[in-house]
């Protein structure tokens, strides 16, 4: 795999990035939106709700944690999940920033 060079661009330049690659997959995306209509989760309840196995979905999960937009914490064997609304927030908000970007093509373009 190739160097991705992050220390070339800003770091909201990568955080975009680091956040977008969190929701770049549909499951994790289904995992974010069942999370979301409760305070708390342990991982089996998502492996009974969504249709991937436990592997699978502890991978997302793990992608998911590593991107800071969910959290979650140790209770004996089980590991409980939540959104991480602090992150949420910011997430929003870096989104919102990106999207609103002004297109000013005074050139025709293509």
């Amino acid at each position: 795999m190739g160097i991705s060079k992050a220390e070339e661009f800003t770091s909201k330049e990568n955080r975009i990035s680091q956040y977008a690659k969190a929701l770049s997959h549909p499951a994790r995306i289904a995992i974010l939106k069942y999370l979301s209509k409760r305070r708390s989760c342990v991982c089996g309840d998502i492996v009974i709700n969504i249709p991937l196995s436990q592997s699978t979905i502890s991978q997302h999960l793990k992608e998911l944690k590593d991107s800071g937009l969910i959290k979650g914490d140790v209770e004996g064997k089980k590991v409980c999940y939540c959104i991480n609304e602090k992150e949420w927030s910011k997430v929003r908000k870096t989104f919102t920033d990106f999207l609103n970007i002004t297109i000013d093509l005074k050139d025709e373009c293509c």
